[in-house]
């Protein structure tokens, strides 16, 4: 079995492909990227494949980068940091980093030291021993408090997996392993970054994700980024989920089905005053029906043209879907930088 010195220094002689890519996104982790970068080289020592470490620093405004640097040229540990230009948010910064991992496999974790680095070795194995495509951490003894995080937690895994299909205990694990080629086919934007295997399911068969317990510490430096505020925030992100998995092909339907019911009630409540007018002999002009009649059909007309802007727009997103959410400063190799 190859030491981590010597599964580095072969492969760049013999030109072998990476087999794994760690990815870490950091933002003021300054007194954790060490310690981090030390239990990831000692976790992957007997891993027996070559590996790469991808630190993306998310804008970060404390000695988070100056730190990482001073791995750099640390024997056997094939490092690079990718720096971002300001603070873009997790999503980005996994979204950077997935974006330069050259690994067949790759594995996220966060940098704050909650994720042990030793669970990965043991998650490549399972993934393959399973045919997964998607492998995520369960933190299933969450080290976390009890009413700001694992009941919010609790109440949105219940809900995510209820909407979107994919039966998971913890979807906020950042601890995930993936085929290379199967996330880079999903694009992460805003903070989508904890719906990821419902964006995966988009590309592949749910059978093909699994999950496994994973050890979970606590905190040991630092301020958690996350607050009670995040519930209200995974509600939003969970209807946008909800809507792009059903009708980011054809979003005309979905506008275009709620223009439809409301024109149909439009025309029910129009016929039944059209007939009570004209046959019945009554005054509509002042009735609070009417004016409801009048307000659904304009809103019908706005929904069936909202659908039809909406079809367009995708059709222009399926042709030119190149934009990317993060701008890198710079890359950081060995002793050189480049943009």
């Amino acid at each position: 079995m190859r030491t981590t010195a010597e599964s580095v220094t072969s492969r760049i002689e013999a030109a072998e492909p990476i087999e794994l890519s760690l990815v870490v996104p950091l933002f003021n982790e300054e007194e954790s990227v060490g310690p981090l970068i030390e239990r990831i080289a000692a976790a992957m020592t007997s891993y027996p494949a070559s590996w790469e470490l991808i630190l993306v620093d998310d804008g970060s405004t404390d000695a988070t980068i100056a730190n990482a640097k001073s791995a750099l040229n640390r024997p056997g540990l094939d490092l690079k940091i990718v720096a971002l230009q300001r603070n873009f948010g997790q999503t980005a910064a996994m979204q950077a980093g997935i974006n330069q991992a050259q690994g067949r496999l790759i594995a996220t974790l966060d940098g704050d030291l909650q994720n042990d680095p030793k669970d990965i070795p043991g998650m490549v194995a399972e993934l393959e021993r399973r045919e997964l495509d998607l492998l995520v951490g369960w933190r299933k003894n969450r080290q976390d408090g009890l009413l700001l995080r694992k009941i919010p937690s609790w109440i949105a895994n219940r809900l995510i997996g209820r909407i979107t299909g994919v039966r998971l205990h913890d979807y906020g694990c950042s601890l995930k392993i993936y085929r290379g080629s199967v996330i880079k086919q999903v694009k992460l934007m805003g903070e989508m970054h904890r719906f990821i295997p419902a964006w995966v399911a988009g590309v592949v068969p749910s059978s093909r994700i699994g999950e496994m317990p994973v050890t979970h510490h606590a905190r040991q430096h630092g301020a958690s980024k996350y607050g009670i505020s995040r519930t209200f925030r995974v509600i939003l992100d969970l209807l946008s989920v909800m809507f792009f998995m059903r009708f980011k092909a054809r979003p005309g339907h979905f506008f275009g089905s709620v223009g439809l019911g409301l024109g149909a009630l439009s025309g029910i409540i129009l016929a039944y005053l059209f007939i009570d007018k004209f046959i019945m002999g009554n005054d509509i002009g002042t009735r609070p029906l009417f004016m409801i009649g009048v307000m659904l059909f304009l809103s019908a007309v706005q929904m069936i043209t909202t659908g039809i802007l909406a079809e367009m727009i995708a059709r222009t997103y399926y042709r030119e879907d190149t934009a990317v959410s993060y701008i890198i400063r710079e890359v950081y190799e060995g002793d050189q930088a480049h943009q």
